[in-house]
């Protein structure tokens, strides 16, 4: 590398409610050398991070556009509804969509669970954000679906959340643009994924040298056995699944 070169590096971005920290620890510990940066952009402009190259990749909620992105999905949240502790829905351990058919329900210009017809009766208004209606349903104006993870993300003590049995999920992928598979997005990828170090899925390791520079022999990896004339296929890894308190289950109440 020359003194013009900048390092390495690898940028993720991320949505609300999505906690990398796990994976964030593991690179670190893998590639101490790349840092990474982690940015959070909003659920509606993270496909815009990745397309204007502000960062390498990122963990969105689906859809994404696959004609520009590549996405690999990590895990389905549980959807909930956000409600103060003495409301009438707490007598449940979890409801439907119909349960709420009287409830004033909330409905945030950045709500990710992409409601086909809101259940409920409408608000005079949308609440700008999911903050913002978090608010209207402390003040006892309205109640809130929300994935899991934002009811977590905005918890009060004096709300609570219920399981909401038949309502939209929101999915989580860790995306990409499609022309910008590099070697760092598929190090993050084998991580995601659940793949060991030395998985012969991910990017190999450069082959060994002798003092003069040459090639040593050595085991192939990933490639062809000698004299088999098949395949050698290296560990898997996961399923591609990320833990999340969000993911599928009933949730605890806080």
């Amino acid at each position: 590398m020359t003194g013009s070169e900048a390092p390495p590096s690898f940028r993720l971005a991320y949505v609300p409610g999505v906690t990398p920290d796990k994976w964030v620890r593991i690179w670190n510990e893998r590639l101490p050398d790349v840092p990474l940066a982690l940015t959070q952009v909003p659920a509606a402009g993270a496909a815009g991070v990745l397309l204007d190259g502000g960062a390498d990749a990122g963990l969105v909620r689906l859809p994404v556009d696959r004609t520009l992105l590549s996405a690999i999905p990590l895990y389905t949240e549980t959807t909930v509804v956000l409600i103060p502790r003495d409301h009438l829905v707490t007598a449940a351990d979890e409801v439907t969509v119909a349960d709420l058919a009287d409830e004033i329900v909330l409905h945030p210009l950045d709500d990710v669970l992409g409601w086909e017809r809101l259940p409920g009766r409408p608000a005079l208004e949308r609440p700008a954000t999911t903050a913002d209606a978090v608010e209207l349903v402390a003040a006892g104006i309205g109640v809130l679906l929300v994935p899991l993870s934002l009811a977590r993300l905005h918890h009060r003590k004096d709300l609570t959340y219920r399981t909401v049995t038949d309502a939209p999920a929101s999915g989580v992928a860790l995306s990409w643009p499609e022309d910008a598979h590099t070697d760092l997005v598929e190090d993050f990828i084998g991580i995601v994924r659940g793949r060991t170090v030395n998985s012969t899925r991910g990017r190999q390791p450069e082959p060994a040298r002798s003092k003069d520079g040459k090639q040593t022999a050595g085991k192939q990896t990933g490639g062809a056995r000698r004299g088999t004339g098949g395949s050698h296929r290296g560990a898997t890894g996961g399923k591609g699944k990320g833990r999340s308190g969000g993911r599928g289950g009933k949730p605890r109440r806080p």
